[in-house]
């Protein structure tokens, strides 16, 4: 197909815009796999990182724990900013975050700097939803919505890979290797999305709730500190007590921002929808499962046998016993739709004809004899 003649010259077009999209799949899902999985890298190394910077375990989760905290407060301000004229730029900066945070992990710096340099990685996170965004505007509609599906499953895949692998540089070259390998990765996923992006369409406008943004980071930091600072409420009990009203205080004040801004970063009222209170529900409580296993898992299956309990595994296997997590994580994305069809239209599975009898719903159905 040609487009406008161009100097007499008719200039083809449509076979660009191909080779574009042919690209910018590969980019999209690579992108997607290198967050996930420089995100994940804290989880098999937390027992590495109290050994290496002689601080205690609790201290050495929080390289897990302030990740994802930056990525659950970067998610729906970069989503706000990936709505905008300048979503391109956003992807760009971000990821140059996340290139300076892997910097500061490798770097041989105190502890206090690997904590923000993990801070900084987390902040990937909230990439994988512009992704999504990019595939949505520059890619036909029948094929973004597989493209977004499979931005999914490949954040899955990334943190089962990014387990094994950092636990293995851990073991043969030190943490600073492990991390080492997020460095590389992203500054190569940086390259690729300066070399692939594309702008976002003309005639967005976008605006962030910084205020918004600020009490939520504050408010789940203190949950979390409140959560991973055990010895606070036994030793501290009214300061503990005080820092939890403060926490309160926080998310009310947030949830009353939300609600009187225009354009707020998350939609609070939308939770009163049965639908998405349940969904929030169902992510609740996984994602407590979820983090606890990721922990727990990991520093038990490390601790050695002289502590009574554990299995005094290396570094390396202890990744390896993380990998059924995102092995059944990518089943359940792809079985998780087909219950869902047969759960709702149960008459539409191809299992209906055989129990279908004469007094069973499918048969009261219009057009069923």
């Amino acid at each position: 197909m040609t487009g406008q003649p161009v100097d007499g010259v008719e200039v083809k077009t449509l076979p660009v815009a191909r080779s574009e999209a042919r690209l910018l799949v590969p980019a999209l899902m690579f992108i997607a796999l290198v967050v996930a999985a420089v995100a994940s890298l804290g989880t098999p190394l937390i027992t590495s990182v109290a050994t290496s910077f002689h601080v205690s375990l609790g201290s050495a989760q929080w390289t897990l724990t302030v990740a994802l905290l930056s990525g659950a407060v970067a998610t729906p301000v970069l989503g706000r900013l990936g709505a905008g004229p300048h979503r391109r730029a956003t992807i760009l900066v971000t990821l140059a975050v996340v290139v300076a945070g892997s910097a500061l992990t490798v770097l041989p710096l105190p502890f206090a700097w690997l904590l923000a340099g993990r801070a900084a990685q987390g902040v990937g996170l909230g990439l994988t939803a512009l992704m999504m965004g990019v595939a949505r505007d520059h890619l036909p509609e029948e094929r973004s919505a597989a493209v977004i599906a499979l931005i999914s499953v490949v954040s899955i895949i990334g943190a089962g890979v990014g387990y094994p692998l950092a636990a293995l540089l851990a073991e043969l070259g030190g943490v600073r290797a492990a991390y080492g390998l997020g460095l590389v990765v992203t500054a190569a996923a940086l390259l690729t999305a300066w070399r692939s992006m594309p702008e976002a369409p003309e005639g967005r406008s976008a605006h962030v709730d910084v205020a918004g943004a600020v009490v939520l980071a504050a408010a789940l930091l203190l949950v979390l500190f409140l959560a991973g600072e055990r010895n606070l409420w036994s030793r501290h009990l009214a300061v503990a007590a005080g820092l939890a009203v403060v926490a309160a205080v926080l998310l009310c004040a947030w949830a009353v921002i939300e609600l009187r801004s225009t354009t707020p970063l998350v939609d609070v009222r939308a939770v009163r929808h049965p639908a998405v209170a349940g969904a929030n529900l169902a992510m609740f409580v996984g994602g407590i499962g979820m983090y606890l296993l990721l922990t727990l898992i990991t520093r038990y299956a490390q601790t050695p046998h002289g502590a009574g309990y554990g299995f005094g595994l290396t570094t390396f296997v202890a990744g390896l016993v993380l990998i059924p997590f995102s092995v059944l994580g990518f089943v359940a994305g792809k079985l998780t739709p087909r219950v869902r069809t047969r759960i709702a239209d149960p008459c539409s599975s191809p299992a209906a004809p055989s129990w279908s009898g004469a007094g069973s719903p499918c048969s009261r159905r219009p057009g069923r004899t």
